[in-house]
């Protein structure tokens, strides 16, 4: 029988032998249904010949854009450019927020497609928004947690994957809070994610506070992009105090994205009163991103008239220690993840260069990981965390037909702080459900991609 595609003459990883294996991939219906040499006709062909194919990108940790109806169906902004770097599927609803309802996006993404495959959370301070907490530092009272759990029993019935926190966000959130807001559900099949309480010099306490939670929940968690909370020189005591948690039988796993500036909004309680002492720098590590300011560094004047007058302003902060950065691209179990966010499409540069950045940086230019390394974090590892290993993260027949085609010896990410949506170089082809959806930096299709409900 004829496939759909194949693909010739590539090299593919395979995470058990840790080498590449030189053999070609038929893809029928979406799938992979057949692997070797020689295979027989196919409809289309893509020569990949000098080149890797991967399975596609999986990033754990995203935020994903607002969507709304009109004359044009599709308004997807963020997701084409996760396409163009190689992010076949995205984990969005991060950080305790989610930018809409979730019945709406997911209807949405199953009614239009989507330029990559969705999976979403549902999030804490999104929940207490839902139910009418305005006060971000004032915790929530009995009632109001109640109706936050019948919110996310609707949640759960959509399918989504967990319950994502955002402590830095609110800081009125207590433990006692997310434990009696998850009480009901913990024997469900759920991942937490939590957004550190606060980074720096409180690093290491506040992720202690992470594995308490999950110690006393039973429920797995994922440490969110643990450079912005410890890459302020205790990046290797925090991977250790995360090491020992897992031998204690915790199931605790991490992510992290390979810049030196985190992002996020300017009005946002990460920049109250004492931010700047905290870091040891002061205003003129923020960057703003948007017009009339774009490119534009702070001082103390421009920040508070900014902060006050334009708080859903992204900036990126400069605060981060680039040697504790590659402390955490390298380490073992640590995956990528590109935590990325826009607004009208301007925002941190890693939600278009995180996964080529890695491949061209920290694998070909440094050496700190192999190519298969780097590989299993982006792949495999976070397909086990959202529970799709059996169905993506691995060349295997019936696997998905999520893939990329890339020169590992030019793959880059081209994005800047200045230029934040640049495409990388060096993919040639992305493949989403067995389509090509990007071919070289030209998004082809932006409606192949799906909402992929958890089965609880």
């Amino acid at each position: 029988m004829m496939y759909d595609l194949k693909i010739i003459n590539g090299q593919t990883p395979n995470f058990t032998t840790g080498t590449l294996l030189k053999q070609d991939v038929g893809i029928r219906d979406g799938k992979i249904v057949d692997l070797g040499k020689d295979l027989g006709e196919a409809k289309e062909v893509l020569n990949a010949k000098g080149k890797v194919v991967s399975p596609g990108f999986l990033d754990i940790h995203m935020h994903e854009e607002f969507l709304r109806e009109g004359s044009n169906k599709i308004h997807y902004d963020i997701s084409k450019h996760m396409a163009l770097m190689g992010v076949t599927t995205a984990l969005a609803g991060n950080c305790g927020n989610n930018r809409m309802d979730m019945s709406f996006f997911s209807q949405y993404v199953t009614k239009y497609g989507a330029p990559v495959n969705y999976l979403s959370f549902i999030g804490h301070n999104y929940l207490r928004q839902q139910v009418g907490i305005e006060d971000r530092y004032r915790g929530a009272r009995d009632e109001e947690i109640k109706q936050m759990r019948a919110l996310l029993r609707k949640a759960l019935d959509l399918g989504v994957i967990g319950v994502s926190f955002g402590l830095e966000y609110s800081p009125g959130v207590s433990l006692q809070e997310v434990e009696k807001l998850i009480e009901p559900f913990k024997n469900k099949d759920l991942l937490l994610a939590t957004h550190y309480r606060k980074d720096a010099k409180y690093a290491l306490e506040a992720i202690q506070e992470m594995i308490e939670i999950s110690r006393r929940t039973g429920l797995p968690m994922q440490i969110s992009h643990i450079s912005s909370c410890a890459a302020f020189g205790m990046m290797d005591e925090a991977l250790a105090m995360i090491e020992k948690a897992q031998k204690d039988g915790l199931d605790i796993s991490v992510d992290t994205y390979p810049y030196n500036a985190f992002s996020t909004f300017l009005g946002s309680a990460v920049f109250d009163e004492g931010c700047f002492e905290l870091w040891g720098k002061g205003p003129e590590i923020i960057m703003l991103t948007e017009e009339p300011y774009r490119g534009q560094f702070c001082d103390m004047e421009l920040f508070k008239k900014v902060r006050r007058e334009r708080p859903e302003m992204l900036v990126a902060t400069f605060a981060m220690d680039e040697a504790d950065i590659d402390l955490a691209v390298k380490a073992p179990g640590v995956m990528i993840a590109s935590d990325g966010l826009l607004r009208e499409g301007q925002g941190h540069p890693r939600a278009a260069g995180t996964f080529p950045r890695v491949l061209g940086k920290y694998v070909r230019e440094k050496g700190s990981l192999t190519l298969i390394d780097a590989l299993y974090k982006m792949t495999l590892l976070p397909a086990k965390r959202m529970g799709l290993d059996n169905q993506k993260g691995k060349i295997e027949i019936g696997y998905d037909g999520d893939l990329v085609i890339f020169n590992p010896d030019t793959i880059i990410d081209k994005a800047t702080f200045e230029e934040p949506m640049l495409p990388p170089v060096g993919i040639d082809y992305v493949l989403i459900n067995g389509k090509v959806a990007v071919k070289g930096q030209k998004l082809l299709r932006e409606d192949l991609g799906t909402y992929i409900p958890k089965s609880l």
